[in-house]
């Protein structure tokens, strides 16, 4: 019974975290209009979430693995709320950049650490339906952060930030309070397991399969972090987007993507395979902002930007499995550690790149992010034809 309430506990953890990401992704041409920022501030802005991310999570790994999970996971928490309270008081871009940073390192403490206790707190036959519900509502907050803080955003653009530092505050108290830790034998157990794997590790999965399948995977997200971070401050410098627009353009996405990841996923993937939806994804993802860069009206963006979203939403799960196909079953650990890094990389380069182009010129980031799609079309359409990477029928 504590296990289930602990589990609980960290599926909710993550699901706050990643709103927190998302929920300045609406507000930012808001932000960049009030304080006169340019596209390429707002751009090092959203990067720095992700660098501090990438370069906390395996510090914040090891640490836990000496002190425990639970300490890292309330004390990432509370950094959460902090890092909405400096967000919500900022009025200077330095603060904005350190909250963004603090932030970051939050996620690091939360989102790898509530994996690990998962897994010490799982059998290895429930483990995988728990990590599942932890993926989820990882993709649920993300999802649903920029409609939410689009909504809230109509009271005022500190307003998701205030909200979201009292809901972090509560789960660092509930939290403290309810969370149960693993045994310490167990965790330096895995960590004497963790130190024997690591000769040669890195090595052993740079496969042609995996590397084709890493590529993907920062491909994607750098062309996803290409498209979304600038989006708001696109759509409202073009098109005029208010916004409640903004945030009802992100609300509708959330629920698509949520009824695709739930209901359509597999189905499709049975029905197709996973290399050709990956194929299909990547092309309709860059028609579809081709179809963006040409729009004559506000509908036609919204159509096109819910295609984009929906193809990205789809695209992720599908690499993601193929590399658990790909790889051994002692490799699990390793590649979905190296598949978050590549996220992470790209979260860092896309707003930065993106940001970079538009103060140039505000169609060049969508104009950028249509090629690498299309290119990526075509690398997809030649791995189906020359397969690399095992599919069902090879497996039998």
């Amino acid at each position: 019974m504590k296990n289930k309430r602990s589990i609980y506990i960290l599926v909710f953890s993550n699901f706050l975290i990643c709103l927190g990401i998302g929920l300045v992704i609406p507000v930012t041409p808001f932000i960049k209009n009030e304080f006169h920022y340019t596209t390429s501030d707002m751009g090092v802005m959203t990067s720095l979430f992700a660098l501090a991310q990438f370069i906390a999570s395996p510090i914040v790994g090891r640490i836990s693995d000496r002190i425990g999970r639970k300490p890292i996971i309330v004390a990432g928490l509370l950094t959460y709320a902090v890092s909405e309270v400096i967000f919500a008081l900022a009025t200077s871009l330095p603060l904005f950049n350190l909250s963004r940073l603090i932030g970051g390192l939050s996620a690091a403490m939360v989102v790898p650490t509530s994996m690990a206790l998962a897994s010490d707190l799982t059998t290895l036959k429930e483990r995988a339906k728990v990590i599942g519900w932890l993926s989820a509502a990882f993709s649920g907050g993300l999802i649903l952060g920029p409609g939410i803080g689009g909504m809230l955003a109509n009271i005022s653009y500190k307003t998701p930030f205030w909200f979201a530092a009292g809901i972090g505050l509560i789960s660092v108290i509930f939290t403290q309070l309810l969370l149960h830790d693993a045994p310490q034998e167990a965790l330096e157990e895995d960590a004497k397991k963790e130190l024997s794997k690591k000769a040669g590790s890195y090595r052993s999965i740079m496969t042609a399969p995996l590397i084709i399948l890493f590529t993907m995977i920062l491909v994607s997200s750098f062309g996803l972090q290409g498209f979304e971070s600038i989006y708001s401050i696109y759509v409202n410098q073009v098109f005029n987007f208010g916004i409640g627009t903004i945030a009802l353009v992100l609300t509708l996405n959330g629920i698509i993507s949520l009824i695709l990841q739930v209901s359509l996923f597999n189905w499709l993937v049975v029905k197709i395979g996973e290399i050709r939806l990956i194929s299909y994804c990547f092309l309709l993802s860059a028609l579809a902002v081709v179809w963006i860069l040409f729009a004559h009206g506000q509908v036609e963006v919204i159509i096109a930007t819910l295609i984009i979203f929906s193809s990205f939403d789809l695209l992720r799960p599908a690499i993601t499995t193929l590399l658990t196909k790909a790889g051994k079953a002692n490799q699990q650990g390793l590649i979905n550690g190296m598949n978050m890094s590549l996220t992470s990389i790209g979260n860092i380069v896309g707003p930065l790149m993106s940001g970079a182009l538009m103060d140039w010129n505000p169609h060049s980031p969508y104009t950028v992010v249509a090629v690498i799609l299309t290119l990526s079309f075509i690398f997809t359409f030649i791995v189906r034809r020359f397969p690399v990477i095992p599919t069902e029928d090879q497996a039998e």
